[in-house]
C-alpha cells in the first residue's frame, strides 16, 4: 500500500553502508506497534552534513520528514547522548542510534480488538450499531482504533477486501446503524445498491431553532466549502443531494427531527440543516453549539433498509438513541410548553 516501515532483521538500509539493528523494548513505546534502533557511524563523505540528511542514508525507507518527528521527539543520540535539532551538523565517525517507530499510516491496516456492537450477522454481511466517537476508516490524525481495525481484528478474511468490506460511513461522532459487506460479491452488490438509491436510511436529529414547516425537503448540492477546506456547504457545482425532513417535537430552543437520506454526501444532514439556519445541536463545526447534555453533534442513524446481497430478501434495522442522544431527545419531547 506504499506505507512506510522497517525492513526487518538482516536488511541494508543502503547498499556498500554498514549498519547495526536490533528490536527496542516495547514497553518503551505502549502506543505503537514496534520500534526498532539502528547504530551506524558517521562515514567521512557525510561530515558537516545535518543528521536528518545523514539519517535518510540509513533509513531510506522513511520519509526525511518522519525521520525529523523521530530526532525531534527525542529517539535519536549521537555518541550516547540525545539530540533534537534535526538541523545538527555532523562529524565524521560519530556513533548514531536512531530508534526508529513505523509511520501511522503504515500501522493504520492493522488489526485491533475493539468492541462493536453487532445488529445483524450471517456469511454474507454484517450490519453493525456504530458508536459514537468512533472513526470508521483510518485517515490523518485517526490512523488507529476505527471500524476497519476493528473488522480486520474480527473477521480476518475481510482484509482481503476493499476497506474490509466498508461500504459506506459515518462521520466520528455521528452513532448509529452501517452495514458492511463480507465477500467481494456482497460488497459490489451493496455499493451497486447505495449507488442506486435502493439503500433507506432514516436518521435521528435534534437542531437548533424550529423550523418554518413540520415537513420539507431540501435539494441542493454539496460540495467542499471554498473558504474552509475541512468543511462541506451547499454550492453550485457540488453534487446533487436531497434530504427529507420532519419536525416531531419542538421545546427548548431546539427541535427533535427524523431526516431521510436520499443521497449520501459527505455532512449532508448537517450541511442541510445548516443551510436553513437550523444547525445541529453540538456540532460547531456547522454552527450549531453545545446543548441539552450534548457535547458532540446530536445525530444517530436510527434505521436501515435493503435488500439481501445474496436473497434479494427485504431487511430493516431500528438501532436505539445512544443514552446522551436519548436523554437530550427526551428534554424535548417533554419540555413544558413544547409541541
Amino acid at each position: 500500500m506504499g506505507h512506510e516501515g522497517p525492513r526487518g532483521e538482516g536488511a541494508r538500509a543502503e547498499e556498500g553502508i554498514d549498519c547495526e539493528w536490533y528490536m527496542v523494548d516495547r514497553s518503551e513505546f505502549e502506543d505503537e506497534e514496534s520500534a526498532e534502533a539502528r547504530r551506524f557511524d558517521v562515514p567521512e563523505d557525510a561530515h558537516g552534513e545535518r543528521l536528518d540528511k545523514v539519517l535518510v542514508r540509513f533509513a531510506g525507507e522513511f520519509s526525511r520528514s518522519h525521520l525529523q518527528s523521530l530526532i525531534k521527539s527525542g529517539r535519536v543520540a549521537v555518541d550516547g547522548h540525545v539530540v533534537a535539532g534535526p538541523a545538527r551538523r555532523m562529524r565524521a565517525g560519530q556513533g548514531v542510534v536512531a530508534t526508529l517507530v513505523p509511520t501511522a499510516e503504515s500501522r493504520a491496516y492493522l488489526p485491533q480488538a475493539l468492541p462493536l456492537t453487532v445488529i445483524h450477522e450471517d456469511e454474507h454481511l454484517l450490519v453493525i450499531d456504530k458508536a459514537a466517537g468512533m472513526v470508521v476508516h483510518p485517515a490523518a490524525g485517526n490512523w488507529s482504533g476505527t471500524v476497519l481495525n476493528a473488522l480486520l481484528a474480527r473477521d480476518p478474511q475481510s482484509a482481503a477486501l476493499p476497506r474490509a468490506g466498508i461500504v459506506h460511513r459515518l462521520d466520528k461522532d455521528t452513532s448509529g446503524l452501517m452495514v458492511i459487506g463480507r465477500t467481494l460479491t456482497a460488497v459490489t452488490a451493496l455499493v451497486r445498491a447505495i449507488g442506486a438509491r435502493d439503500v433507506h436510511r432514516r436518521y435521528r436529529a435534534i437542531a437548533h431553532g424550529r423550523p418554518s414547516a413540520d415537513r420539507f425537503v431540501v435539494d441542493a448540492p454539496i460540495g467542499r466549502d471554498p473558504s474552509m477546506r475541512t468543511r462541506m456547504a451547499v454550492v453550485a457545482a457540488g453534487k446533487a443531494a436531497r434530504t427529507d425532513f420532519e419536525r416531531l417535537a419542538t421545546g427548548e430552543g431546539a427541535s427533535a427531527m427524523s431526516c431521510t437520506l436520499h443521497s449520501g454526501r459527505t455532512h449532508q444532514i448537517r450541511v442541510h440543516l445548516a443551510a436553513r439556519g437550523l444547525p445541529l445541536v453540538g456540532d460547531r463545526l456547522y454552527g450549531g453549539r453545545p446543548a441539552l447534555g450534548m457535547e458532540r453533534q446530536a445525530l444517530h442513524a436510527a434505521e436501515l433498509a435493503f435488500a439481501h446481497p445474496a436473497s434479494n430478501r427485504p431487511l430493516t434495522f431500528e438501532a436505539s438513541l445512544p443514552a446522551d442522544l436519548a436523554d437530550a431527545w427526551r428534554r424535548v419531547v417533554d419540555a413544558p410548553g413544547g409541541d
